[in-house]
């Protein structure tokens, strides 16, 4: 058995492990940070602590958000450096069968191939999950 915390990108549906989380915030202002990788989009202050807020859309090759649509934070539990992901809402915390788990669908294309870990299907849909390792390590492209 595994516990996921789920949230929305896009209308698709993805989760990472709940011991990973902090807590999950309301969209909080941002301060620019220049010359950094597109991926990042920004800094909040979080009680004190810097933390470095990830664009999931950008990182996964989506759509850009539309812009009444405000993120959510995902703040995630680390012992170096504070991040947060910016999702669109969050879903439930859910609990999934190891032997429900199979490799990402042959669909996904692009970074989001790299990202995917495998999929769990749900009753009413496809849970994704992300491999938070691999969505944290940051490129070198900036912001245009």
């Amino acid at each position: 058995m595994r516990r996921l915390c789920t949230f929305y990108l896009d209308g698709m549906l993805f989760g990472i492990d709940v011991d990973a989380v902090q807590e999950v915030l309301r969209y909080q202002a941002m301060t620019p940070v220049p010359l950094a990788p597109r991926v990042v989009a920004g800094l909040i202050n979080l009680r004190g602590q810097i933390v470095t807020a990830l664009d999931l859309r950008r990182r996964l090759e989506l759509p850009e958000r539309p812009a009444e649509l405000l993120p959510t934070n995902v703040v995630l539990r680390s012992s170096a450096v504070g991040a947060s992901l910016l999702v669109d809402s969050i879903g439930e915390v859910v609990d999934v069968e190891d032997d429900a788990f199979e490799p990402p669908p042959e669909t996904i294309r692009g970074a989001a191939r790299e990202l995917i870990l495998g999929a769990y299907k749900l009753p009413a849909r496809l849970l994704l999950l992300l491999d938070l390792k691999k969505t944290l390590e940051i490129g070198s492209e900036v912001q245009t």
